[in-house]
């Protein structure tokens, strides 16, 4: 059986009594928390107060990290050792990081290998960005985008895989292979777990939308997926005070489980 995980920012103080909930109610089986740089003290008592299983998302490159450039190393270190102290504070087993943009796979993974932490899971990601910054342009590429790389940062750092389906899609599509070998190949690296959400099955750019608004085939998705796999569902949240978006995609998720 699936254990399917909500994705919340640790800022996130209006999901707590809706997400104890449902966690209650046996909707989802964990959550997994973005951890939000100097966050740590006003918020992880609150989330560590629910009782409810933690895995820790790092934070990305929007907020400081970028393990691809050798000049970002303290930068990251600093940022890095937060994310870790969330995971000790909340019990966590597994912290994800993302693997970079516009640098050198192979500085992500001697970076991440300097961490030197057993928890650390690296998340691959699409072949171009999907915003632009002052210091970004739709047209530089991510670190990590293949199967190749992530092997590598693997290999080298001692990390273990998050396998974005929906980041994995546009790569592929980005570089005009089949998406379904694509993803075999990083499955075949035994992802210890799986970000999923919906968005265009052609499309280049990562949408995380709900699932069903886009044209994922999950039928498909869950056909590559091994079972007893851990998933966090990645999908938008329309509303600030509630959360009945991610009740709708978890029952429709559940549906396409139960048709595997």
């Amino acid at each position: 059986m699936y254990k399917f995980g909500l994705k919340l920012w640790s800022v996130n103080k209006n999901y707590m009594d809706t997400a104890k909930k449902l966690y209650d109610e046996n909707i989802y089986d964990y959550i997994e928390l973005y951890a939000v740089p100097a966050s740590l003290d006003e918020y992880a008592p609150a989330w560590k107060s629910l009782n409810i299983p933690y895995i820790i998302h790092a934070p990305h490159f929007m907020h400081g990290i970028n393990f691809s450039f050798k000049e970002k190393l303290n930068d990251n270190m600093k940022l890095a050792c937060e994310a870790l102290k969330y995971a000790d504070y909340l019990n966590a087993d597994k912290v994800i990081f993302h693997s970079g943009i516009k640098g050198d796979y192979r500085e992500t993974a001697r970076q991440i290998k300097m961490i030197s932490d057993e928890r650390i899971l690296i998340e691959n990601k699409p072949y171009r960005v999907a915003v632009e910054t002052d210091t970004l342009s739709l047209n530089d590429i991510c670190a990590g985008y293949n199967p190749e790389q992530i092997k590598y940062i693997m290999q080298e750092s001692g990390s273990g895989l998050c396998l974005d389906i929906g980041h994995g899609i546009c790569a592929a599509n980005s570089l005009n292979i089949d998406f379904v070998s694509f993803l075999k190949e990083f499955i075949s690296l035994n992802p210890y777990m799986f970000h999923i959400s919906d968005g265009e099955v052609k499309g280049t750019i990562d949408k995380h939308y709900n699932i069903g608004k886009g044209t994922f085939d999950f039928n498909m998705i869950f056909s590559l997926i091994p079972e007893n796999a851990v998933i966090s569902v990645e999908t938008e949240k329309a509303s600030k005070d509630n959360l009945d978006d991610f009740i709708y995609d978890m029952k429709l998720l559940r549906s396409y489980c139960k048709l595997k």
